[in-house]
């Protein structure tokens, strides 16, 4: 009785190529395309990443504003006069060695 019945229902299925369903043809389809596109979004940030990195350097190499800097800054706003600049200039270089 099942036999009979799958051998008159089956001529009236048909298949996926027939009706040209795009993924029947059996080839790569889309599967090949999403782990394409996942692998380009990871490379993508790597690369953003090592850029920053490259360009910036790295966050512990930043450091703050030195003594000699801090001290410039203080002289071009005008808080300290020339010799008093460079009198904390000498020691700070003193400081160094």
């Amino acid at each position: 009785m099942l036999t009979t019945a799958t051998a008159i229902a089956a001529p009236a299925v048909a298949s996926a190529a027939e009706m040209g369903h795009p993924y029947a043809g059996g080839g790569p389809g889309w599967w090949i395309v999403f782990p394409i596109l996942w692998f380009l979004l990871f490379a993508t940030v790597v690369f953003l990443v090592a850029r920053r990195a490259r360009r910036y350097g790295p966050p512990w190499a930043r450091g703050g504003a030195g003594g000699v800097d801090v001290l410039g800054e203080r002289y071009a706003r005008g808080e300290i006069d020339e010799a008093e600049y460079r009198q904390r200039l000498a020691v700070l270089k003193e400081d160094r060695r």
